[in-house]
């Protein structure tokens, strides 16, 4: 990662086990595969691989937003879909003996339902190879500005229907930030989204998390945490914002892990029933745990 100072020494790791993260990346690149965790190059990813979860990245590698924080690819003309993207997961999935799934996306406005129809497809095939798979979702608002709340809805409803383990939308950082973190992201639309699945079908565990370092302040993370649970939302991560190239926003406060288990402290308060915090903790970060 590009930085303009020195990582603070509870940032830095070792790569973990490089012959399951070779493996891994193998499979990937020969099933003409993306996840998020080479895409933004998670330093979670070898031990994650080693525990048997992995994070496959839907729809390409090119996505429609340009969140400032991001490392994706972004673009105006991201690529066709590819109509064997389901069957190569599975593949990939049943070669690498995955227990629990993470399936996330770019965001592609250009689509008529946002993606949503991919999700559906990806889900059904796993299904189809072993129903005991744990699926999570990780997915955008599925807004792309041309739609309705009632499309939105839409949208969701397709996915909540197969009953996923797990339904995570990040709302990424406070209310105050949102505009130049997450460019074409809202704060209300987030928290809706993780409403809709509750109104959906309530007995769907949702999930949100937030990227620290953006130049949020202590009470405003607690505001977000709280607006969080007044839409049911049951489980969060918390972790460190790290800058991942000159291009993206710089950091503007490295948290420390004593403030980490601060706020997972006000969050258990609060009532989230499965919390991860700390400065390595990434959305899918024991995520099958």
């Amino acid at each position: 990662m590009v930085s303009l100072k020195p990582l603070p020494s509870w940032l830095k790791r070792p790569i973990g086990n490089s012959r399951q993260m070779a493996k891994v990346q193998r499979v990937i690149k020969t099933n003409q595969l993306h996840t998020i965790c080479e895409e933004a190059r998670c330093p979670n990813r070898a031990e994650c691989y080693s525990q048997g979860t992995a994070t496959f990245l839907l729809l390409g590698n090119i996505c429609t937003r340009s969140c400032a924080f991001c490392q994706v690819s972004k673009g105006k003309s991201p690529t066709a879909l590819d109509p064997n993207e389901p069957e190569q997961i599975t593949r990939a999935i049943e070669l690498l003996s995955l227990r629990y799934v993470v399936l996330t996306s770019v965001a592609r406005d250009d689509l008529s339902d946002g993606g949503a129809g991919r999700y559906v497809e990806v889900i059904r095939s796993i299904r189809n190879l072993d129903p005991d798979i744990g699926i999570e979702v990780l997915t955008p608002d599925f807004w792309s500005g041309k739609s309705a709340d009632s499309q939105q809805k839409e949208r969701i409803a397709q996915i909540v229907e197969l009953s996923p383990n797990c339904y995570n939308h990040n709302i990424e950082t406070v209310e105050r930030l949102q505009a130049s973190v997450r460019r074409g992201a809202r704060y209300d639309r987030s928290l809706r989204v993780l409403s809709l699945v509750k109104q959906l079908n309530p007995s769907i565990i949702t999930k949100s998390g937030l990227m620290l370092g953006h130049g949020e302040s202590e009470s405003e993370i607690i505001q977000t945490l709280k607006d969080l649970r007044s839409v049911g939302c049951d489980r969060l991560t918390l972790g460190q914002y790290m800058r991942p190239a000159l291009e993206n926003l710089s950091v503007k406060k490295y948290w420390k892990p004593e403030e980490f288990d601060y706020l997972a402290q006000i969050a258990t308060s609060l009532g989230f029933t499965h919390i991860r915090s700390g400065p390595l903790v990434r959305s899918s970060y024991h995520a099958g745990s």
